[in-house]
């Protein structure tokens, strides 16, 4: 038998992201015009996660920012970003479990896109949280970060609106069920089969970027640097992708959009400071030059 291809992938250029242009609002405009990102997340022990993520979102566009977590971080959260409106969840031992998977889902209805995951500790917890709230919200753009990825049963749901899942090849390997070897020999096949059967965007971290999408498109960006590999730095990107999304980008778009922005905004601290050092909160004022850099 004959060695299948290697699938044709679209590399993600600032020229190809012009020819792609995002939701733009018009003059005429104001902040609900541009969208309403929610994001859930946070644990007693990482409150700094969902903080990151939400200043990516309102970054990359947003209108609204809404952030959702466990009361006994939520006022200090309010305070970190004034700009956001705070949804204090119930919690269980500093996690998030069932019961705050039902009071989110009634705080998704005003969202125009959702995150779930950034500070998220506990897998089983969030097993809870997410059989609850997958359940309730099936309407909604979702971005799937970080250890909300585990508490998804890849081999029994498919997500009845495209979403974006965000896993580096750890948390890849995990829901394939491949070792974090075999995903770095083949991630762009694991991508695409990923995608397909969970009828969602997979952008799969790395030093290459893939985003498959479930009808089999394939696009890769390579342009980041090994200093973006820094605590904190997956929630910026799930920030942009839901702040895109919330404006008006479809998945796919969404996804490459940020994988560039991300990678590009990490690229100009680099040249200033060097490969090592980055922070994650120092690309936040990065974004949006890069993306005015974009602009058609």
């Amino acid at each position: 038998m004959s060695a299948r291809a290697k699938p044709h992938a679209t590399p993600i250029t600032a020229a190809a992201l012009r020819r792609w242009p995002l939701p733009q609002p018009d003059e005429e405009s104001d902040k609900e015009g541009r969208g309403v990102a929610l994001i859930i997340g946070g644990a007693a022990e990482l409150p700094g996660s969902i903080l990151l993520s939400g200043e990516a979102a309102l970054r990359s566009g947003a209108g609204k920012l809404q952030l959702a977590a466990p009361a006994s971080i939520a006022i200090p959260m309010g305070v970190g970003i004034p700009e956001a409106r705070v949804f204090s969840l119930t919690e269980s031992a500093g996690a998030l479990d069932a019961q705050a998977g039902s009071e989110a889902a009634a705080h998704a209805a005003g969202a125009s896109a959702i995150l779930v995951g950034p500070g998220m500790l506990d897998e089983d917890a969030v097993g809870r949280f997410l059989d609850v709230f997958l359940n309730r919200v099936t309407d909604k753009p979702l971005v799937i970060d970080a250890t909300a990825l585990s508490g998804i049963l890849l081999g029994h749901y498919s997500f009845p609106v495209p979403a974006v899942l965000t896993p580096h090849a750890g948390e890849m390997a995990a829901l394939t069920g491949e070792t974090k070897e075999q995903v770095l020999r083949k991630p762009a096949e694991l991508a695409i089969e990923t995608s397909r059967r969970l009828n969602a965007v997979v952008a799969l971290k790395g030093s290459v970027t893939h985003i498959a999408t479930p009808d089999g498109e394939l696009f890769t960006y390579s342009g980041g640097k090994v200093g973006l590999a820094t605590s904190g730095s997956g929630d910026i990107l799930a920030g942009i992708v839901v702040g895109l999304l919330a404006r008006g980008a479809d998945p796919a778009q969404a996804a490459a959009w940020a994988a560039y922005v991300h990678g590009e905004s990490g690229n100009r601290i680099m040249r200033r400071v060097g490969l090592l050092g980055l922070l994650a909160r120092d690309l936040l004022r990065e974004i949006p030059p890069v993306m005015n850099g974009l602009a058609p």
